[in-house]
């Protein structure tokens, strides 16, 4: 499962929204959750990952996740992203 969003915030994804992204994704012991940005891909349950992404405003980012609880995850990765002013769903 996957879905897209674009970053929003005027920062990118700094070290705190990486962080409860990455706390998020922990919570799914079943599941692995991925990144994708810049034709780069790094797992969300790592905060050098995710920052070594360096997203910035206006950038674009896939989440992808696979595993038992992928619905689940997903949903809760994306209202982090969306909760956090992060970024907005980008179809």
């Amino acid at each position: 499962m996957e879905k897209n969003f674009r970053i929003t915030d005027e920062d990118g994804i700094h070290a705190r929204p990486a962080t409860a992204l990455v706390n998020t994704a922990n919570k799914f012991k079943d599941t692995e959750a991925f990144a994708e940005a810049n034709g780069k891909r790094v797992t969300l349950k790592s905060i050098l990952g995710v920052l070594s992404l360096g997203l910035e405003k206006g950038d674009s980012i896939k989440l992808v996740v696979e595993g038992e609880s992928a619905a689940e995850a997903l949903q809760a990765l994306s209202d982090v992203m969306i909760n956090e002013g992060l970024g907005e769903v980008n179809a």
